[in-house]
Parts: structure tokens; C-alpha cells; sequence
């Protein structure tokens, strides 16, 4: 079987292409450099998320509301464990005096209740997990109306939320955590 390209249609096909790919990156420009003077009068500011969900009524609301509507099933949950733990040890106990029937049944109950223990919890993290993300993203988007509102109203250009190193100058979360608690 003879193949339909030969190597001079494929080497004319990839000449093309870098023909063309380098008249695309001659095409390209960078930006020049921004006069310094522009640069003295951008202003920048940073908000700390993380002080936001811990430092704000409105979060310490949400982990109120969280713990309250979480709270039977967590107690459910620690008696379930606890439960679990006695039969276990008193299992280990009477080991030594039951036969290899009665071990091997006791063994089984403890697994079948150990496995019903460790489903309940994973169902609890997830349910947990989920109501804590979506009270944070009500929180996050408040929050960011926020933010937008003091850019505007104090002229930022930018507002970053997360940086390897901020100069407390740059700082304006304790603006925006007054405004949130102002209700704003």
C-alpha cells in the first residue's frame, strides 16, 4: 500500500505552518512599559478572605446556623461511636470464653455496625460540607459586592484577594469587615 503524502508534501505542509506561526508571533506586540507616573497612581488594595469568613457577624452567623442545624445528627453520631466502642471492647473481653461460633457472629454484628457507623459519618461530612460551601459562596458574593463598593467609592483600580506578600498599607479588609457588619 502506498502512502498518499510524500515526504516533500509533508515538508512543504509544516514549512507552511511555521511560516505562518511566525508571521502570527511578529504580528504580536507587547504593551510598552507603563509611564512610572501611571504606575505611582494606580492604587491597589488587598482583602483578606480568610479574615472575612472568621471575623464578620455575618460568618459567625453562618457557623451559628451550621452548628444548630447540624447539632442532632453530630450528637446521634458521637453516641453511635461511642455504641460502637463499648461492644468492641466488650467483645475483646469475652473473646477468650465464647466459641468459634459465637466469636465469628460477634465479629460480623461489629463489622455490619462499624460499616452502618462509617456510612452515617461520611453522609454527615458530606451534608456538612456542602451547607458550609454554600453559606461561604452567600458570604464570598456579599462580600465581593462589598469589596466593589469601596473600590469604586475610595477609587482603587485593583483589589487582589490573595498574595504570596501584601504590605499592610495595601490592607483595606478591615474596611470592607466594617462595611459587612454595617450591612451594607
Amino acid at each position: 500500500m502506498k502512502s498518499r503524502f510524500s515526504f516533500s508534501t509533508i515538508g512543504a505542509a509544516l514549512l507552511l505552518s511555521s511560516a505562518a506561526l511566525l508571521g502570527c508571533a511578529a504580528q504580536a506586540q507587547v504593551a510598552p512599559a507603563a509611564e512610572p507616573a501611571a504606575l505611582a497612581a494606580t492604587r491597589i488594595g488587598f482583602v483578606n478572605t480568610d479574615r472575612l469568613f472568621s471575623e464578620t457577624n455575618a460568618a459567625q452567623k453562618a457557623q451559628g446556623k451550621l452548628k444548630q442545624e447540624f447539632a442532632s445528627r453530630e450528637k446521634q453520631l458521637m453516641g453511635m461511636g461511642e455504641s460502637l466502642k463499648k461492644a468492641m471492647d466488650q467483645f475483646e473481653k469475652d473473646a477468650p470464653r465464647l466459641s468459634e461460633q459465637q466469636r465469628a457472629e460477634r465479629q460480623r454484628q461489629l463489622l455490619t455496625q462499624d460499616a452502618e457507623f462509617q456510612q452515617k459519618r461520611r453522609e454527615f461530612q458530606e451534608d456538612l460540607n456542602n451547607r458550609k460551601n454554600e453559606e461561604l459562596q452567600q458570604l464570598l458574593d456579599r462580600a465581593n459586592r462589598v469589596v466593589i463598593q469601596v473600590a469604586k467609592a475610595e477609587r482603587y483600580d485593583v483589589i487582589l484577594q490573595e498574595a504570596v506578600y501584601v504590605d499592610r498599607r495595601l490592607d483595606i479588609t478591615d474596611k470592607v469587615i466594617a462595611a459587612l457588619n454595617a450591612g451594607k
